[in-house]
């Protein structure tokens, strides 16, 4: 892997080269019919293609719920893990991006500013998890994907992980810490940090002034409130606002109906302990299965890092969506489930707001856009991501920084298309995209 370019170097390192061919103006313009295009196309085939996923993954959930009494074995395990991660990263995620405002004719349930949201039940009845729903939708659709690879974004692996990379031990020692880390990343990172990103929008909406000794992008973990605290909440806001529900409905009351159960067949309590040692379980396979496929989508040497933000739907946003994301392998309807449709995680951060089917059809030809116009496209298995992104954590490896003066050359020609714009009455998908995201 080539030597990231640093802000003083004046030369393109051998990994930036392209750079020199590349026609920025052309590219945008590409990527932004392109966009159009597939918006246009959106139908009753996204619709279809929807429900048949929601099939697959409530079918998981079925399967784990009918045998999570019958003893602790890999069937209820792999069921119920595979129920969670789906419904999240194929069904909330791209409902609550937008991918079915339009097309879905159920309106009051599939739009990005209904499902889930609004309390505990709609909660439980469409994406129950760690997350509280309406931070994940800040943290997640807002911060995360019109920060990408920024300092602001709070996803960034290698910032929310710096402590661990600059730990002065052997990296083989630091490989010994992971397995706590990724069976519980979902609750002790993911959970608290979405909902400081909820608070912290919410303090910036009304003014307040955020301390001198608060570091907006220091990421927030259980830890870090067990032991030093944060001045956007307390322990007790956060236990029983976001996590508490989940782990005292899901883990003990969801399988109580066992306890009847096993007292009528004359088993006692055996069914209840195994199925809630079954859903923890499950649950540390989810968190897992997210690691694998979520944690990766933006680590690794051979992805780029801003100094700057930059106005989203620009050419810079574009750009950076392609450089800074990978895709994995891609194909089948199977294949894509279990990859959680992050598989097309470029195509998505291109257009964050359609649907899962949009993705599918829309790679072949953005990997093809790519080509021709000189832009790395990075697609590869999952597992050698993970490498990657394990190299990133423990500081074994570091990210590429994009040339600054080509970062400084393109958010200015961002802003000489901006002006031009004010003038134009064609409000195309890129600036309703842009509206949404802000209001």
């Amino acid at each position: 892997m080539c030597v990231p370019n640093r802000p003083t170097e004046p030369k393109l390192a051998k990994c930036d080269k392209w750079l020199e061919t590349f026609d920025f103006d052309a590219f945008t313009a590409d990527i932004k019919k392109l966009g159009d295009e597939l918006e246009k196309n959106q139908g009753t085939a996204d619709v279809a293609h929807l429900k048949k996923m929601v099939l697959w993954s409530n079918a998981c959930g079925l399967v784990g719920m009918l045998t999570m009494g019958l003893g602790v074995h890999a069937v209820p395990i792999i069921a119920l893990s595979t129920f969670t991660f789906t419904r999240w990263t194929m069904i909330a995620h791209h409902t609550c991006h937008g991918g079915y405002d339009k097309c879905h004719p159920n309106k009051k349930r599939w739009n990005r500013f209904k499902f889930a949201v609004g309390g505990v039940w709609n909660r439980m009845c469409d994406w129950f998890d760690w997350m509280m729903p309406e931070a994940w939708n800040v943290e997640h659709n807002n911060r995360h994907h019109y920060c990408l690879s920024e300092l602001e974004d709070p996803d960034l692996v290698e910032n929310n992980l710096v402590d661990l990379r600059k730990l002065p031990v052997p990296v083989f020692i630091k490989w010994l810490l992971l397995p706590a880390l990724v069976t519980t990343w979902k609750w002790f990172y993911y959970a608290p940090n979405t909902y400081k990103e909820l608070k912290l929008a919410k303090w910036r909406k009304e003014g307040k002034k955020i301390p001198d000794d608060v570091v907006p992008s220091d990421a927030v973990t259980v830890r870090s409130l067990l032991f030093g605290g944060t001045p956007f909440y307390s322990f007790w806001e956060f236990f029983s606002i976001v996590v508490g529900p989940y782990l005292v409905i899901h883990f003990f009351l969801f399988p109580l109906p066992l306890l009847m159960i096993g007292e009528y067949l004359g088993t006692g309590h055996d069914m209840y302990i195994s199925a809630v040692k079954n859903l923890f379980l499950a649950d540390m396979l989810t968190n897992i299965h997210g690691f694998v496929a979520i944690v990766t989508n933006h680590a690794g040497d051979d992805m780029y890092r801003f100094r700057d933000g930059c106005r989203p739907y620009s050419g810079s946003f574009y750009l950076r969506q392609v450089l800074a994301s990978v895709d994995f392998w891609t194909g089948s309807d199977i294949n894509d489930f279990m990859h959680g449709y992050l598989n097309y995680q470029i195509e998505h951060h291109l257009w964050p707001s359609l649907s899962m089917l949009s993705y599918k059809r829309s790679q072949p030809l953005v990997k093809a856009l790519c080509k021709k116009h000189g832009v790395p496209y990075v697609q590869q298995n999952v597992f050698s991501r993970v490498k990657k992104t394990v190299d990133i954590m423990t500081g074994a490896k570091s990210m590429m920084w994009f040339p600054e003066d080509y970062e400084r050359k393109f958010l200015e020609k961002d802003s000489v298309v901006e002006a031009a714009k004010k003038n134009r009455k064609t409000v195309l998908l890129s600036d309703r995209c842009m509206q949404a995201a802000s209001d």
